[in-house]
């Protein structure tokens, strides 16, 4: 083994031996201190090896290809929330949510990424060194992980294995095959609307966390799949520009589409719709049927008997026909019956918890929703 390897192998280990430590032994890597510890691993290792410089012939192409992976991916995924339902996110656009959140996590993306990017090339196509390498983020990504399971039992090992060590295992070998390939800037990108769209997007689907799981073990996998093509190209040959930009521009739309779509079924406009999913209301409105609401907003006096209205009743949304409204002290309260049922409602639907009204139905389009909910 050459003298240069040999240091770059000590350095890895000694790297390892850390990350151990903080694994098992006392656990010190937080959100700011996973930031010096890289800054200070980065600068030990120019020391040491020196600084490679990112030049990659097809990085912008590569690049240009990830954005439309990443809209066709966004695109389907929130599509498929239409069906598993959305999750309204918490607001992290404060000063505590920024520093707290975004901040570290862009912060430690780009070190990380820089790091395996000059780890890789150093390594110079040792396969050993390379393994060594990707092990090595692996680790970098589950050592907090490691450290807060426990491993009190075999259900918590899975929970590990299933939902944190499998997708970092697919991730890092993507990007490190990625990174030797064509550079760290596309792997920033990749990782970088990942890890915060979550926290960036007001609405996000909600897939329970085996098939969010799921998709972050493939969705690395296809991307390395897809931007293989561009390594088989040769000198003399270039890429088709003029496809890229058709292709982008034919995904823009229909993302701009759904995003509307999104936002119309999950209240954020002033109208927007919902599946029923009982039959309380047959004949007028049957399970499964699409019902668009007009939000009330808080003007109470227009409500007349006889109208449907949506409101929450113990968390639930409920769509029942008003056969009463008393009003007290400029309170509202409102008396319900579902047209199916032989009794009104057994409570008040107090003016708060109401919605809107029920402005028209589209029949059969919740059909989906409704069995996935059941199943």
């Amino acid at each position: 083994m050459k003298r240069g390897y040999k240091k770059l192998l000590i350095f890895q280990l000694i790297m390892f031996f850390i990350l151990i430590l903080n694994s098992f032994i006392h656990n010190i890597l937080g959100n700011y201190t996973t930031i010096v510890f890289l800054i200070l691993t980065i600068i030990i290792f120019k020391l040491f090896f020196g600084i490679e410089k990112d030049r990659h012939r097809f990085t912008k192409d590569i690049i240009f290809d990830v954005i439309i992976f990443l809209l066709i991916f966004f695109l389907i995924y929130y599509l498929s929330g239409l069906i598993i339902g959305f999750a309204r996110t918490d607001n992290y656009y404060t000063l505590n949510g920024i520093k707290t959140f975004i901040i570290p996590i862009i912060i430690t993306i780009i070190l990380k990424e820089f790091l395996r990017y000059q780890v890789i090339m150093k390594s110079e196509g040792n396969k050993i060194l390379m393994i060594l390498s990707c092990i090595l983020f692996i680790f970098l990504d589950v050592t907090n992980p490691i450290f807060y399971n426990g491993f009190s039992s075999k259900y918590d090992t899975f929970i590990f294995f299933a939902l944190t060590l499998l997708p970092a295992i697919s991730t890092n070998i993507v990007c490190s095959y990625l990174t030797f390939k064509v550079g760290y800037k596309p792997n920033i990108l990749y990782l970088l609307v990942m890890n915060l769209y979550q926290y960036l997007l007001p609405l996000v689907p909600n897939p329970n966390e085996y098939i969010a799981s799921i998709i972050r073990f493939l969705l690395p996998i296809l991307l390395g799949y897809k931007l293989s093509g561009f390594f088989n190209l040769t000198a003399d040959q270039e890429v088709d520009r003029n496809y890229n930009k058709t292709s982008a521009w034919s995904l823009i739309i229909p993302t701009v589409l759904v995003t509307i779509l999104v936002y119309f079924t999950s209240g954020y406009f002033h109208y927007y719709a919902v599946a029923i999913a009982s039959g309380s209301m047959e004949k007028a409105i049957s399970k499964g049927d699409i019902v668009v609401i007009e939000k009330i907003d808080k003007q109470y006096d227009k409500l007349e008997k006889g109208q449907v209205i949506a409101y929450t009743y113990h968390g639930v949304l409920v769509v029942h026909r008003i056969v009463n409204i008393i009003e007290e002290k400029g309170e509202y309260y409102v008396y319900t019956k579902g047209d199916a049922n032989a009794k009104e409602d057994n409570y008040v639907v107090e003016q708060d918890t109401i919605i809107g009204t029920v402005e028209f139905v589209i029949p059969y389009l919740g059909l989906p929703t409704v069995w996935l909910n059941e199943m």
